[in-house]
């Protein structure tokens, strides 16, 4: 019942009239694509920009921590700012029943501002977001013009080329980029942040984001609604690049989901909707931390079946898509990974291939144990129950430890009180494969004489002594 209360609140709305007309941006209709389609039969039209109240937050190098109130309607505040036109744009939108003003969006702004000078401008129409779902859906439609309108100021103004910006929305921020996009040609980047699902997912290419919206466009999915989850994304793609870490509907370290709203169905919100933007926030630090590999299903992802990457590469997910060079090959390429469930979410996916020696059989489990150069090490399971000798054990890992960053990888058994004293266990080949160019650590002729009966260490190896042997 609670489950159902959510889901009214989300989409109930009432349908209004025919058409709606607002100076510099033009009319707004209630006519198919926007109602009266598959996935959008209940809408309405949109506020006025005044009514939502919608604001422009510039933030540089120069402002600092502070920021400066620009408009393209009082152009001369833009003049007057430390906006300039030799340096590129990011535009930030957050979604429904969020704000512009501080939070993810404001803490975005100054994190790219660290790595590169830009200008960062924080949109903000709160007051648009926070009625009903259905409400907020039509108004999107008035801030996507308002972007729009924006960009023609700049361009007005400086001659600033639409090549020269970069528009990241969330949820209900995504698709307004996407109207944006819509209405200014040749924008050079949009990234979908888990773009809004309902009254967006099946719908015509004019009503949502579409690859045909900025030269790239690049989608994080973290909430797609996809059997047996109800979320609150899109789960088609909806991009040249489209990720899905974890499947792309129930994140890792999130709890918050209320179960039994179908049988075996579950609806999942907040924390999981929210990750595609702490994703990216994270990725601007870890560059390398978020490789997306090429499959048709997360399951064949799971399966190895796309490991390592092929010799066109795979790209990375976040700040860094743009780099990938074959990004814009084709639309709606399907890319998967693992993160891990606490920040800085950022994992390296290794194939571990290991080949047994010593008694016949023998319980216990094995385990690799990473460590950094900065004393972290993450353990990691690769078998357990019954070990045979000359079986080959194979195990993906997303490490949560950077391979660059890595001191040594240690090899545990840890035996169960079952297991002879003088059991002698070793491994003929140990084998880590690493996904992003295929590289392999072999370690070879491996051996340890058990003294103790609970948990021993089998071996410590650093990855920088290659083929060489080690022994305990």
């Amino acid at each position: 019942v609670v489950g159902m209360w959510i889901i009214a609140f989300y989409l109930l709305g009432t349908v209004a009239g025919k058409e709606v007309c607002y100076p510099r941006l033009g009319c707004f209709t209630d006519d198919p694509p926007w109602s009266g389609v598959p996935g959008r039969l209940l809408t309405g039209l949109p506020d006025s920009p005044e009514h939502m109240n919608i604001s422009f937050t510039l933030y540089t190098r120069e402002t600092g921590n502070n920021s400066q109130v620009i408009s393209a309607i009082n152009s001369s505040t833009i003049q007057n700012s430390h906006f300039s036109s030799r340096r590129k744009t990011s535009f930030i939108i957050h979604g429904f029943g969020s704000t512009g003003k501080k939070g993810w969006v404001v803490e975005m702004c100054l994190l790219l501002l660290e790595v590169e000078n830009i200008n960062c401008i924080a949109v903000d129409w709160h007051e648009g977001a926070k009625g009903t779902y259905v409400s907020a859906v039509n108004n999107i439609r008035v801030i996507g013009a308002e972007v729009a309108y924006f960009i023609k100021t700049l361009q007005k103004i400086f001659r600033y080329s639409p090549r020269e910006i970069h528009l990241i929305g969330h949820s209900l921020g995504a698709h307004t980029a996407g109207e944006a996009g819509r209405r200014i040609q040749g924008i050079r980047r949009i990234t979908g942040l888990d773009p809004a699902g309902p009254y967006f997912e099946g719908t015509p290419p004019e009503v949502r984001l579409d690859p045909s919206d900025a030269d790239f466009v690049d989608i994080i999915h973290s909430n797609a609604a996809h059997f047996p989850a109800i979320g609150l994304g899109m789960y088609n793609t909806t991009g040249h690049l489209d990720f899905y870490p974890n499947g792309g509907s129930v994140m890792p370290g999130c709890t918050d989901f209320i179960p039994e709203m179908k049988q075996n169905a579950t609806i999942i919100g907040g924390c999981h909707h929210s990750r595609s933007h702490e994703f990216y926030f994270e990725s601007i630090l870890h560059p390398t931390g978020y490789l997306g590999y090429p499959c048709e299903t997360y399951k064949s992802f799971e399966a190895g079946d796309c490991f390592p990457c092929s010799q066109e590469g795979c790209p990375m997910m976040g700040h860094y898509a743009d780099r990938f060079p074959a990004k814009l090959k084709r639309v709606n390429q399907k890319y998967f990974l693992n993160t891990a469930a606490d920040p800085p979410f950022a994992t390296w996916r290794q194939k571990v291939f290991i080949k047994l020696s010593g008694v016949k059989k023998m319980r216990g489990d094995i385990n690799l144990v990473f460590h950094d150069t900065e004393g972290n090490t993450k353990e990691y399971e690769i078998a357990s129950g019954v070990l045979s000798q000359d079986q080959v054990y194979t195990k993906y890992l997303d490490v949560e430890i950077n391979p660059q960053n890595t001191k040594k990888i240690e090899f545990l058994w840890n035996k169960t009180i079952f297991t002879l004293l003088w059991a002698r266990l070793g491994a003929e080949t140990v084998n880590i494969t690493h996904g992003e160019d295929g590289h392999s650590s072999v370690f070879m002729s491996l051996e340890i004489i058990f003294i103790h009966v609970l948990k021993l260490k089998f071996y410590s190896c650093s990855p920088k002594e290659g083929n060489s042997a080690c022994y305990c």
